[in-house]
């Protein structure tokens, strides 16, 4: 998402004229200690002073408490995971009234596609409510620094993902799934898709029809919606991850949608299903995010460029090209798998014609609300 790179973003830490107190630096001891790092400027004092808080009984757990009213967001989910699993804060109201916060199953795979690992998880998200029981989730992703692009090393690898360069993409919000059919109708009010259903991607869309949704988005409820940036979708996607997939060393048909009789690495053959499926139906990445890999091509932000020179550094759209056509991004039901990579790019048309394979998702940086709520 393109904006001043000078400028703070919702949940930059903005340093003043005057010296500012380490994390780790010496300070007042006790609860009085705590107390006073819990308002530093700095967020990362004010998380390590909730992790210390622990050590004061029912002192220490009101201000963990407190901090679930912090304007950052960051400092919310520290709180929320110090307090979430304590049987003796029960009679509290629920947490998620502070920061919803789903969870999930993360897994990876070896080359074979045969399951290796399997973790718990959670992340935060927002809901926005759509009207008529249609609800768009959000989910936040934290920001961070990456290897954009694949090595020349990677089985499948092509010259326009590449050179790899590192990017730094702050924090924003990207929706937990691709936009449904539903949410389109919600806010157009018509479906343009080829495989009609409720919860299935939205798909033959067009460029102007997407930026036409996000514009009518915004204005439906008042936030700055848009495309994801390529630098941001490729960071969500990754979600921490440095293999071809957020799976791992490749997928199956049963992580994602794709033309599953040319997989990639040493998976086997699997189902061609030939059509979308609900969005949701496949496991989610570290970031919570379901179908980044197949199912449909997602539209980004920018224009296409052959290669990386050039590129951005801190997660900004590219917009500057004498290109006619448009990033996409992670491949979809009917591509082999070594197109839904998570470093593959590939591009559609400003003024071309839509397509049952064409669907997107949206980011914004929303305000993380300040609950009134007394415990």
């Amino acid at each position: 998402m393109s904006e001043n790179q000078n400028q703070p973003r919702e949940y930059d830490a903005v340093l003043g004229g005057q010296n500012s107190m380490p994390v780790n630096a010496a300070v007042l001891g006790g609860i009085p200690g705590v107390k006073s790092r819990l308002v530093s400027p700095i967020v990362e004092v004010r998380i390590a002073a909730l992790s210390e808080a622990l050590k004061y009984g029912e002192a220490g757990l009101d201000l963990i408490i407190q901090a679930l009213h912090d304007e950052s967001m960051q400092v919310k989910f520290a709180a929320y995971l110090l307090l979430k699993d304590r049987d003796d804060l029960k009679t509290k109201p629920p947490f998620q009234d502070y920061l919803p916060v789903f969870e999930f199953d993360v897994i990876t795979v070896d080359a074979y596609g045969k399951e290796n690992s399997r973790r718990k998880s959670s992340a935060h998200y927002l809901r926005e409510d759509l009207g008529n029981g249609v609800v768009l989730e959000m989910v936040y992703i934290p920001g961070g620094t990456f290897m954009m692009g694949s090595p020349a090393t990677e089985a499948g690898s092509r010259h326009h993902e590449r050179p790899q360069h590192q990017v730094t993409v702050p924090t924003f919000y990207l929706g937990k799934y691709p936009i449904t059919q539903e949410q389109w109708q919600a806010v157009t009010g018509h479906n343009p898709s080829k495989f009609t259903g409720a919860k299935r991607p939205v798909e033959q869309v067009s460029w102007g029809g997407v930026v036409s949704f996000c514009q009518k988005l915004s204005e439906k409820t008042g936030k700055n919606y848009n495309l994801p940036s390529e630098a941001e979708w490729e960071y969500a996607c990754r979600a921490g991850t440095t293999t071809a997939f957020h799976f791992g060393e490749t997928i199956t048909p049963d992580l994602v949608n794709y033309q599953g009789y040319y997989p990639y690495a040493s998976a086997p053959k699997g189902l061609d299903r030939r059509e979308t499926t609900s969005v949701g139906s496949f496991p989610p990445n570290g970031f919570g995010l379901y179908d980044m890999h197949g199912n449909v091509w997602e539209l980004c932000q920018d224009y296409w460029h052959d290669n990386y020179n050039g590129a951005p550094s801190f997660g900004s759209a590219w917009d500057t090209s004498g290109s006619p056509n448009k990033v996409r991004r992670g491949g979809s039901w009917d591509y082999d798998a070594v197109d839904c990579r998570a470093a593959n790019r590939s591009y559609t048309n400003l003024g071309g014609d839509s397509n049952r394979n064409l669907g997107f998702r949206v980011a914004a940086l929303l305000r993380i609300p300040v609950f009134s709520s007394s415990l």
